[in-house]
């Protein structure tokens, strides 16, 4: 489980498939082991070797290929990276567990007195798990909804945010993971079940 509160950036150095690599910082990789849960672009991901120095391992299936973005990743991309909660970790975010239900393709950045406003064009499908002032969660970023239609939302990304994380490298028509409010999926799961 993550927080969706970005710690560290990393770097693809390369990409093999089924196996990618990337580098991060010294401090960042001290804390990993051989199957250690990592969130890259906010996708849960288990490194699969002893990571080096200043540098990780994964391998993605083709499940996770499809439903998330790695495969469009180049050699250098930057991706945010976050290690899983402990229970000393502060909950600044929201719940968000690394499983992404999709992408969104970006419409529009658009500069809002000190923030960019980011237009989020997503799958029907997942409109009706997101609410105005709910959480999403953007390339593993925690992020308050401020609009939603049928089939966009649109979140503000504050100076922080923007200089600390990989969104300042994303441009209109770039494509995004998003993992939607488990909250909402249990709550309508639920509600299903009691109908039934």
């Amino acid at each position: 489980m993550f927080t969706g509160i970005i710690s560290h950036l990393g770097k693809l150095t390369k990409a093999e498939n089924p196996v990618f690599t990337f580098s991060a910082p010294k401090t960042f990789c001290a804390s990993l082991k051989k199957g250690t849960s990592i969130a890259v672009n906010g996708t849960c991901l288990t490194v699969t070797s002893k990571p080096r120095s200043n540098a990780f391992s994964v391998e993605i299936i083709p499940e996770t290929l499809k439903r998330t973005m790695p495969g469009k990743l180049k050699v250098d991309d930057l991706v945010n990276l976050e290690l899983p909660v402990t229970a000393n970790t502060l909950l600044s975010g929201h719940i968000v567990q690394g499983h992404v239900d999709g992408t969104g393709k970006v419409e529009e950045i658009k500069k809002e007195g000190n923030s960019r406003l980011f237009t989020i064009k997503i799958p029907s499908r997942l409109s009706k798990y997101i609410v105005e002032k709910g959480s999403i969660a953007v390339n593993g970023v925690s992020l308050t909804v401020i609009d939603i239609g049928d089939n966009f939302f649109t979140v503000g990304i504050i100076p922080h945010t923007w200089d600390k994380t990989m969104l300042y490298t994303i441009k209109s028509g770039d494509y995004v993971n998003i993992e939607v409010d488990i909250l909402a999926k249990y709550l309508e799961k639920l509600i299903i079940e009691r109908s039934k």
